[in-house]
């Protein structure tokens, strides 16, 4: 990676945590489009790219503590809810054991986003 492009992931990923954030103090969902959108993520494979940051994201935020702002991006495909990595993500940080999607997977997230 060049440095020019290290400076535009790192460029997107501040623009994403500010529109994340937002996102959590507005009480409001994002969708993964929406949030690659506000951080100005462009190119191929953009969702992607901001996926791999939202598990980062995740970690930090478990190891921390932390409210689960990454539980607020969700897949407008899947009636609200995160994509199933999201899901699988939490089994392996241990804090979900079910299901990525059904009734299961909704309650966790609905009490992700308290």
């Amino acid at each position: 990676m060049t440095g020019t492009e290290q400076q535009n992931d790192d460029e997107w990923r501040q623009r994403a945590a500010m529109a994340l954030s937002a996102a959590a103090a507005a009480e409001r969902l994002v969708t993964y489009a929406e949030l690659a959108d506000a951080a100005g993520i462009t190119g191929q494979h953009r969702i992607h790219r901001l996926t791999t940051w939202l598990e980062t994201e995740l970690e930090r935020e478990v190891s921390a503590g932390a409210r689960l702002l990454s539980a607020r991006v969700i897949s407008r495909a899947r009636g609200g809810l995160p994509a199933p990595g999201f899901f699988i993500k939490c089994a392996e940080l241990g804090i979900y054991n079910g299901p990525p999607e059904g009734p299961q997977a909704l309650a966790f997230h609905l009490n992700c986003l308290r």
